[in-house]
């Protein structure tokens, strides 16, 4: 039979609680993981787009300006792989606007499980010198 000391007794009862929080802690720091990876993308593509737009606002005069603008984007985000598409939109005349976007993937994954997929996007305009 037991004693009324042996059941008062609290061998355990760490190993017993850090079971149960544990599962609930590395998830919340796995998301906290994902979301700088995340956020870390979008400013590198913001940032890209952005060099993208000033290499824009003055190669009105080079032979292939489009082409120019997304290489300036590429190579100011090499981290950001071939999943980057990026968009020139201008007239190419003195004074015009130019837009630059440029769109990323993205997919944060929890425990293997995909939670939310989609495309990071960033939009600079400039005007043409």
């Amino acid at each position: 039979m037991l004693s009324r000391s042996s059941i008062k007794r609290e061998d355990g009862q760490a190993a017993t609680e850090l079971a149960l929080v544990a599962p609930v802690l590395l998830l919340i720091l796995f998301a906290v993981l994902q979301f700088g990876i995340l956020f870390k993308d979008y400013l590198a593509l913001t940032d890209a787009v952005r060099a993208g737009a000033r290499k824009a606002t003055v190669s009105r005069h080079v032979a292939d300006p489009v082409g120019a603008t997304k290489l300036a984007v590429n190579r100011a985000a090499p981290d950001l792989g071939p999943g980057l598409q990026v968009t020139v939109t201008s007239s190419w005349e003195p004074a015009t606007e130019v837009r630059v976007e440029g769109t990323y993937p993205y997919k944060i994954s929890l425990l293997g499980m995909v939670v939310k997929s989609g495309r990071l996007s960033s939009v600079t305009r400039e005007r043409v010198e």
